[in-house]
């Protein structure tokens, strides 16, 4: 492989938001970035390329900062990351919030429950896996009530039938419903991870009733089911993809649901927007995902920003 076959650095910032938006990250996980960025930078040391700085969660939100984005959602979706993730908004009152839940893809390694999936990974389970599904979500459950300043969300949550195999599918869609349940209890909103397994998700959704603030996080439907979203009162949140050349589909999601139910995330540290697909993402990266969406609805920037900024801070109580 050639050095230069793919840059590892990080992307440069991008033009700052228009002055007094304060546009919000929906939807991130900082404290990952950063073994992320390690790992870029070993393999741009090891192929001869510049190294890579790894930036701290507090160099992140001040880059982000300077960029018009003041705050994240910051999501623990593994048992070990719900207290982190806790840390994190203890640490930046006010900017930085959390989202709790067991991630579908956790929830079925709980008790060594697992079925590789059509992605062909093999299972993969870590120590805290000998842990019960049902404990790991009573620690969700008790970080929610002893923290109820910082956790805004349960989240994220719901299936994801690449990586799980169908012989788990129903293990993963009682987890989901556990924690729909755990949201309405709490009265919060709901990060929806949905990976291939679209009418599965909606279906749970309409069976048990979803809580009334349910959000797709990274949005992968189409514009068919962001119809179905826009009948129940349900968010779309719309990471670098809604910049990936075949995504169609995502794109025309956003004219569907209405500027008054749409968001902004990066998912960080993966999904970064084009033309840095592959680079780590972060919370500085959102003007390039915003303006994709702005090319997407074609309105001004400022406009499609404050939509997202206004929309995040009512849906989280902000």
């Amino acid at each position: 492989m050639s050095k230069h076959h793919r840059n590892r650095s990080w992307a440069p910032d991008p033009e700052p938001l228009p002055e007094g938006i304060g546009v919000i990250d929906d939807h991130t996980h900082m404290a990952s970035v950063v073994p992320f960025a390690q790992e870029m930078d070993r393999q741009a040391r090891e192929r001869g390329q510049d190294p890579v700085p790894v930036r701290t969660v507090d160099q992140q939100l001040e880059r982000a900062r300077a960029v018009g984005v003041v705050g994240a959602i910051d999501v623990g979706c593994e048992l070990p990351n719900l207290q982190t993730a806790v840390d994190l908004a203890l640490a930046h009152p006010g900017v930085v919030h959390a989202a709790l839940a067991i991630h579908p893809n956790e929830a079925v390694l709980h008790g060594h429950r697992g079925v590789p999936g059509p992605d062909g990974l093999p299972l993969q389970y870590q120590p805290w896996h000998e842990v019960s599904f049902e404990q790991a979500l009573e620690e969700v459950a008790r970080l929610a009530r002893a923290y109820p300043d910082q956790v805004v969300a349960i989240g994220e949550t719901g299936m994801d039938l690449f990586r799980t195999g169908q012989g788990a599918e129903e293990i993963q869609r009682q987890a989901f419903r556990d924690h729909i349940a755990l949201a309405k209890e709490l009265g919060l909103p709901m990060q929806i991870h949905d990976c291939d397994a679209h009418r599965q998700v909606i279906e749970t959704l309409l069976e048990d009733g979803a809580p009334e603030r349910t959000i797709f996080h990274s949005y992968s439907g189409d514009a068919q089911m962001a119809q179905v979203a826009a009948e129940h009162g349900w968010y779309l949140s719309f990471s670098g993809t809604v910049s990936y050349k075949g995504n169609e589909g995502i794109r025309q999601g956003l004219s569907v649901v209405g500027m008054d139910h749409i968001m902004v995330e990066t998912d960080a540290p993966y999904l970064s927007p084009m033309p840095y697909r592959g680079r780590t993402n972060s919370p500085y990266m959102i003007p390039y995902t915003l303006r994709a969406m702005a090319d997407a609805l074609d309105r001004p920037l400022a406009q499609v920003a404050e939509a997202t900024a206004a929309t995040t801070r009512r849906v989280y109580g902000l």
